[in-house]
């Protein structure tokens, strides 16, 4: 009974702790009022105007599918740009667990969210002050790639 309790209790915690965790730890969302598959083609053509290689995309509600599961869909893409990421991780090689970099595009009660991490909160977790990084360009291609897909 008292490990039933206690396992309760650990689930309950790790349920609400990441919510608590995404509002102050430098996670950006963006909300777009179009449908999921007309966000998802134009955050893939943002990515190849700009250059970037799209390295893969997780469907995760696919996989839920897989388990007998269901999630609404959301899906991560995964794309970079090796000059960019690359002296990121010379400063900091743990860096590459954040990189390459990641968009989450996923439908919620008010529409579709496209959600990604802010270069500045991975230069802070990362400690990559010191290293001269152009965590505003960065920032803007981020917020660019998002605008797009959002349709703006």
């Amino acid at each position: 009974m008292r490990r039933a309790l206690l396992g309760a209790a650990l689930s309950l915690l790790m349920a609400v702790a990441p919510v608590a965790q995404a509002a102050s730890h430098g996670i950006m969302h963006l909300d777009s009022s179009d449908a999921f598959e007309r966000v998802d083609q134009r955050l893939r053509e943002a990515i190849e105007a700009r250059g970037l290689t799209l390295m893969s995309v997780v469907d995760h509600a696919a996989n839920a599918q897989r388990v007998e599961r269901s999630l609404p869909a959301t899906r991560t893409f995964i794309f970079g740009n090796p000059a960019v990421g690359t002296p990121m991780m010379q400063c900091q090689g743990s860096v590459a667990l954040d990189l390459p970099q990641k968009m989450v595009v996923r439908e919620t009660d008010q529409g579709v969210r496209l959600e990604w991490s802010s270069p500045h909160y991975l230069a802070e977790r990362h400690a990559l002050d010191e290293c001269g990084l152009p965590l505003e360009k960065i920032a803007g291609v981020l917020e660019g790639l998002a605008g797009a897909a959002a349709g703006r």
